[in-house]
């Protein structure tokens, strides 16, 4: 889009976003003349005049001004509108235009890309543009338009609406959402997760996890984690360790999903932990911790513990996180401590496994290093849980007639 001259800050020469004026008469964006002034400037950038006042007065005549030309219609006479430059052939840009485009069946799918990046742009560059999307009703507009039919919008549609509706996530009212609730809408997210390429599953897994963070949406988040279809597209981006960033943006969604109690039964039986499981055993899952930390919380189920329990590598790789994870993340090492604790304290079988897997090495070694009290604690109630079987082992090898043959070690 075009700016006329006078929207534009002298220094960066993008639309101002706080509009602040110094001594000198001179307007620059906020973020704009901070950062020139702290890096030891004092003088006018404009004017190069020494300031002897750095003092920064916010220019609400201006702000006003941008607020206007940004919601201007299209049919406003040309001289209410701001001064322009003679390049500014575009100062008539009106978001009230582009609402209509992107609403308007009659708009070519050209057109509907660029008014959705002019969108993207003015909600990322722009608090004062940011907050005139929303007084328009950019959001729900965006959601309607995206999520609207069972048959998937186009991926490159998608993606740009997706764009926006993050860009504008911070600022809007969340409980426009709430149209999600709907069977066709939610029918629509499920084949978007399912069907959509990489960035727009990506893109949905961070707005799965605002709905997730948000007391507003708290109702949303229960209807999308009661979705078999939602939690089966979750779990194969778990699975998919091809694609390692949409399997780390997956976690953090069912990790905030997870976190309201009523949607753990819902993620076990929809295969969340051998998702979970299947992403730790991956190289190096930077999104361990938190994966660790979903675990623990549905291992306070006891179909949960049945699972990880009967599930065949599980344990192993929980013996593994123990110390894999002190050096890195503190908490991760604490929750892998935690899960194994829980199953381990019930379960014959698991603590076999654990032993197996050489837990009692991970465990002398975390005891060892520079980990929180927390993880040394529950490495100690571990160490005392599998004490039985320690004894039993060493029995086990005094007896072995090998060991006492001369020349044996």
């Amino acid at each position: 889009m075009s700016i006329p001259y006078l929207f534009r800050c002298p220094i960066s020469l993008d639309l101002f976003t706080d509009p602040v004026t110094l001594s000198t008469g001179q307007t620059y964006d906020r973020p704009s003349i901070e950062k020139w002034l702290a890096d030891g400037n004092l003088t006018c950038p404009v004017t190069m005049q020494r300031l002897t006042d750095t003092t920064l007065i916010p220019n609400h005549t201006l702000r006003h001004l941008i607020h206007r030309w940004l919601l201007a219609d299209p049919g406003v006479n040309c001289r209410h509108t701001p001064v322009q430059s003679a390049g500014d052939s575009d100062a008539g840009f009106s978001l009230l235009a582009l609402k209509q485009k992107l609403q308007s069946s009659n708009t070519s799918r050209a057109d509907k890309l660029d008014c959705l990046e002019k969108v993207r742009v003015l909600s990322v560059e722009s608090d004062i543009g940011r907050a005139c999307l929303i007084e328009l009703g950019f959001f729900p507009l965006l959601l309607q338009l995206l999520f609207r039919s069972s048959v998937v919008v186009d991926s490159a549609l998608a993606e740009a609406m997706l764009d926006c509706v993050l860009s504008l996530l911070a600022s809007a009212q969340l409980d426009s959402l709430d149209m999600l609730k709907e069977h066709a809408r939610l029918t629509s997210l499920e084949l978007l997760l399912d069907q959509g390429n990489t960035k727009t599953k990506m893109s949905l897994c961070h707005l799965l996890e605002v709905i997730a963070a948000s007391s507003a949406t708290r109702e949303l988040c229960l209807v999308v984690g009661e979705s078999r279809r939602v939690l089966q597209a979750l779990v194969s981006l778990l699975h998919d360790q091809s694609r390692i960033r949409a399997s780390e943006a997956a976690v953090r969604a069912i990790s905030g999903m997870c976190s309201l109690e009523p949607n753990r039964s819902h993620a076990i039986r929809g295969g969340v932990v051998d998702g979970l499981v299947s992403h730790l055993s991956s190289p190096t899952p930077r999104t361990a911790a938190p994966a660790l930390a979903t675990l623990e919380l549905l291992l306070t189920l006891e179909v949960g513990k049945k699972v990880v329990v009967e599930h065949s590598d599980a344990i192993k790789v929980l013996v593994k996180m123990v110390f894999r994870m002190s050096t890195v993340d503190h908490e991760g090492s604490e929750h892998a401590l935690g899960s194994l604790l829980a199953v381990c304290g019930e379960s014959e079988k698991a603590r076999s496994e654990a032993m197996d897997a050489g837990v009692m090495t991970q465990l002398l070694l975390l005891l060892q290093s520079q980990c929180s009290s927390t993880a040394k604690a529950k490495a100690r109630g571990l160490l005392k849980l599998m004490r039985p079987l320690w004894t039993e082992e060493t029995r086990s090898y005094e007896k072995d007639d090998r060991f006492h043959t001369p020349g044996y070690y």
